[in-house]
């Protein structure tokens, strides 16, 4: 009985410095498609606001930015196309994946 609880007490005594090693490397913002201003060539910036009363935030996009619509990858020029068909614009929310390190632009995602 000793033994299985000596062996339980090292295993978790391992297991907690990898999770010490866990960090964030992208965060996910939520903003409605009025908020948000989409960049107009592929090395641009995107701009947008966490909510209305919040201040405009720019994020640098990249040649390796997904602009994702209904769960398929599409170009830029059609992204902006079919973002800019959309009626009701505030209750159409985009996510916005920001990479923190790089301060880039991973990925624009959009469900019409």
């Amino acid at each position: 009985m000793n033994i299985k609880t000596l062996l339980v007490a090292i295993l978790l005594g391992l297991s907690l410095p990898v999770a010490a090693e866990f960090r964030t490397v992208s965060l996910a913002h939520e903003v409605s498609l009025s908020n948000l201003r989409m960049p107009v060539s592929v090395n641009a910036g995107v701009a947008f606001r966490p909510c209305d009363d919040c201040e405009l935030t720019t994020i640098r996009s990249t040649p390796t930015t997904l602009f994702i619509v209904n769960g398929r990858p599409v170009p830029l020029k059609e992204f902006r196309e079919m973002v800019f068909q959309v009626r009701d614009r505030a209750n159409n929310i985009v996510t916005v994946l920001e990479h923190l390190e790089t301060n880039t632009l991973v990925s624009v995602s959009v469900t019409i």
